[in-house]
């Protein structure tokens, strides 16, 4: 259905036209995905929501319904590990996970190159080439999370294993724990 727009979300509503706001390349992939009925829910907003925190005030939702679509290297090959909003990603974990020799955070080089779109934009599926894809469990608390729609003004809504099942991702626990 439709967004509509409400005093406490400021954000620019989109209708059933073509241009949703999303990147092209995204757009193109929910197409081909036969999800183009969510180009009518992605919410467009005048000022970059680069951040979770910058995302989750825009929407109006708890921090950790945000997906985060952050891009790791292990072993020097890009792996994209989906996080909720309020929680951050535990490297040694995803090391494990992957039983690489060693992870770190992808320069933005790197995180364009592999998925076509830039830093606080990246959506959880939708990318120029084909990585593999870790999803923390946590995004599973919520019945809906929001992720970014390949630029960091638009963001889409979808069920977290739906989500999922699209980015082809394994399910982990690569959250950082707390004490």
């Amino acid at each position: 259905m439709p967004s509509t727009p409400t005093a406490s979300v400021p954000c620019m509503t989109t209708t059933d036209t073509p241009d949703s706001g999303a990147h092209p390349l995204f757009a193109a992939a929910l197409d081909t995905l036969g999800l183009g009925e969510l180009h009518a829910e992605i919410r467009r907003f005048p000022d970059a929501t680069r951040t979770a925190a910058e995302a989750a005030a825009a929407i109006g939702c708890e921090l950790s319904q945000i997906c985060k679509s952050l891009i790791f290297a292990a072993d020097g090959v890009p792996v994209l590990v989906l996080m909720d909003g309020a929680s951050r990603v535990d490297v040694e974990r995803v090391r494990q996970e992957l039983g690489a020799g060693k992870v770190t955070r992808a320069k933005a080089d790197v995180v364009r190159e592999t998925t076509g779109y830039a830093i606080g934009g990246v959506p959880p599926f939708g990318h120029r080439t084909r990585t593999r894809v870790l999803a923390d469990r946590s995004l599973l608390d919520h019945a809906v999370v929001w992720a970014a729609a390949g630029t960091p003004y638009t963001v889409f809504p979808m069920e977290p294993k739906t989500l999922i099942a699209h980015a082809g991702a394994t399910l982990v626990d690569v959250r950082e724990q707390t004490a």
